[in-house]
């Protein structure tokens, strides 16, 4: 059997972001189980995930970033600093062009130009829009090995998609169950709870095929993937765990989803 190692950067990326969609199929597919989640079990799951989503951002992202940075004796602060930002307003400029409505918000509160579209479109265009970050960050990390192919950068790439796919377990619950309770059909939950992570393979073979292509840009790319996946845990994530008065269990929740990731980035990574 050919080692990891042999395989394009691409490719890698492919099957690590085909895993963190099966992932989330998982998680949807619990629609045909049960009638309904248990909501504080829920919040926690989202706390969790977001504590996994912001420690990924800096082992995963921010510190390689940062450590390119030197090596190539830029300033070592420009480019986390400005990928980070442009990362975050490109999530927000998406925002602001794509309607959508986020879990637990009223028709009226839908973001972006105003729309007819149904209510089930706008819900799984939400979590659509914050599985684009997801996607590229793993995209990224493995076609930074188009730089580096050793095992400690593999096994870190592969950390992150570890991280990534844990992370969409409860969000595959979180789309499909809301899509179940507005009287769609379990399958019809669980076609749009799988289909909002369809993006992560689009936009993870995009990203590694470029940073294949464009490796100078590589600390720019790895900030602006870390700043993508913030401005969805600010945003999205944490508020909507938070909604239903799960503060503190979604708040530990999230310190020990950080930790989870820490100790994945420290000691596999």
């Amino acid at each position: 059997m050919m080692p990891l190692t042999s395989y394009h950067p691409v490719f890698l990326a492919l099957v690590a972001t085909l895993f963190t969609w099966l992932v989330t199929a998982l998680g949807a597919s619990l629609v045909y189980f049960t009638k309904t989640v248990n909501r504080k079990l829920l919040d926690i799951s989202l706390g969790f995930a977001a504590g996994i989503m912001i420690a990924a951002s800096f082992w995963s992202l921010l510190a390689p970033a940062i450590e390119l940075s030197n090596s190539m004796d830029n300033l070592t602060w420009f480019p986390a600093s400005f990928g980070f930002l442009i990362g975050a307003f490109f999530l927000a400029g998406i925002d602001k062009i794509v309607p959508h409505l986020h879990m637990g918000q009223p028709l009226k509160e839908a973001e972006g130009p105003k729309t007819t579209w149904h209510k089930n479109r706008l819900l799984l265009l939400a979590v659509t829009i914050h599985n684009i970050p997801e996607g590229l960050a793993v995209g990224i990390a493995f076609g930074a090995l188009a730089l580096n192919m050793s095992a400690d950068s593999l096994m870190a790439a592969i950390v992150l998609a570890l991280g990534i796919g844990i992370q969409n377990f409860p969000e595959g619950i979180a789309v499909s169950f809301p899509l179940r309770g507005e009287g769609l059909s379990k399958n019809k939950s669980f076609f749009y709870g799988q289909l909002s992570a369809i993006v992560e393979p689009i936009a993870g073979v995009l990203g590694a095929f470029l940073i294949t292509i464009f490796t100078p840009i590589l600390p720019y790319a790895l900030s602006f993937a870390a700043g993508a996946m913030m401005f969805v845990v600010i945003e999205d994530i944490i508020p909507e765990c938070q909604r239903e008065g799960n503060i503190d269990s979604a708040a530990i929740a999230a310190i020990l989803g950080f930790i989870v990731m820490m100790i994945l980035d420290v000691a596999l990574g």
